[in-house]
C-alpha cells in the first residue's frame, strides 16, 4: 500500500540528514510518482534530487515551495526523472521576490543533450517549447544557473558547491546507464552521508570504487528489474547486484526506490538475492516516506 502525503506532513527528523522519497515509481503508470527525492537538513528541505512526473504535486502535498530550495539536481534526462522540471519552474515563477534556483545535471552525449541544451530547448525565448518562461534565462545574471557535470569523468566524486553552503556538501559520481549520460549524488552533512545512486547498471565500477567502504548512513538504489534473463541489465542493477554494491559500500541502511511492478511482483526473490551479500536493513520505499542517514562510525 502506498503512503499518501498530507500537506506539510513529511515525517522527517528535526535533526540531522534525511531524505524524503517524493516519488518511488518509474516510467509506467503504476500508482507511484516518478523518481524524486527531497533532502532535508535538520528538518528543513533544501535539495531536490530528480523531478519525475508527480514531483510538483508531491512538493505541494508536503507544503514545500520550489523557490525555497537551494538547488535541483537531475541524475539524467530520461523523462521519468526530469519530466516535472518545467512545471516546477512555472510554480516557482509565482514567487515574490522573483525566485532564483541552481540546476545541476549531466553533460550530453549521442541522443541526449546536455542539461544546458535541454533547458534551452524548453525555455529559449525564440525556439523553446515553453518560451513564455524564458525569463528564467534572461539577462546577464539569469535566475536559473545551470551547471553541467561531466558524465564520463573519472575524477569522482566531484564536489558541487552550492552558494558556499556550510551545512552540507553535494557531490556527483558518473554512473553507467546504457548510452545515457547519468550521475549518482552523494550528500554529506555533519558526519552523515546519504548516497542516491540513481539509475545505474552493474557496470558502474567507478561508483563502487569511489565509495568503497565509505559506510554511508543511507543508500538509495533503484529497484527497476528483477533477477533473471530478459531484463535490461545494461541499464539497471538486478537485486543481487544491488546487494553486492550495498555490501561493498558498507551501507548502514538500504532503501529501494524507482520500484517497478515487474520487480515488486518478484519482491521476495529480489530481497533474498540482496540478502546473499548485504546483511543490513532493507526498505522498499513508498511515496512520502522519509529515511534518516545514520552517523558514520
Amino acid at each position: 500500500m502506498l503512503v499518501l502525503l498530507l500537506a506539510g506532513a513529511l515525517a522527517c527528523p528535526a535533526t540531522g540528514l534525511s531524505v524524503a522519497v517524493l516519488g518511488s515509481g518509474g516510467p509506467i503508470a503504476e500508482g507511484r510518482a516518478g523518481p524524486s527525492y527531497l533532502v532535508h537538513f535538520n528538518g528543513t528541505p533544501r535539495l531536490l534530487i530528480d523531478a519525475g512526473p508527480g514531483a510538483l504535486l508531491r512538493l505541494g502535498e508536503a507544503g514545500v515551495a520550489p523557490e525555497a530550495l537551494d538547488a535541483i539536481a537531475v541524475s539524467h534526462l530520461h523523462v521519468d526523472h526530469a519530466g516535472d522540471l518545467p512545471a516546477i519552474l512555472k510554480s516557482a515563477n509565482f514567487a515574490e521576490p522573483p525566485a532564483r534556483l541552481a540546476l545541476f545535471g549531466p553533460d550530453g552525449r549521442g541522443l541526449f543533450p546536455g542539461t544546458r541544451q535541454h533547458v534551452r530547448a524548453l525555455l529559449d525565448p525564440k525556439r523553446g517549447s515553453f518560451r513564455y518562461l524564458a525569463d528564467w534565462l534572461a539577462g546577464p545574471q539569469p535566475r536559473l544557473t545551470i551547471t553541467e557535470v561531466p558524465s564520463a569523468d573519472t575524477d569522482m566524486p566531484r564536489e558541487i558547491l552550492l552558494r558556499d553552503q556550510p551545512e552540507y556538501r553535494l557531490s556527483a559520481i558518473a554512473v553507467h546507464h546504457g548510452v545515457v549520460p547519468a550521475l549518482a549524488f552523494v550528500v554529506r552533512s555533519q558526519g552523515q552521508m546519504a548516497v542516491l545512486a540513481g539509475d545505474q547498471s552493474e557496470f558502474s565500477a567507478g561508483f563502487e570504487a569511489a565509495l568503497a567502504a565509505r559506510r554511508p548512513g543511507l543508500l538509495i538504489m533503484h529497484h527497476a528489474i528483477p533477477e533473471g534473463p530478459g531484463q535490461p541489465r545494461g541499464l539497471h542493477r538486478p537485486p543481487a547486484q544491488i546487494g553486492e554494491a550495498a555490501a561493498r559500500l558498507g551501507a548502514a541502511r538500504l532503501v529501494l526506490a524507482h520500484n517497478m511492478k515487474r520487480a515488486l511482483d518478484r519482491q521476495d526473490e529480489g530481497l533474498a538475492a540482496i540478502a546473499r551479500s548485504y546483511a543490513g536493513p532493507v526498505s522498499i520505499a513508498a511515496d512520502g516516506q522519509c529515511f534518516a542517514a545514520s552517523t558514520a562510525q
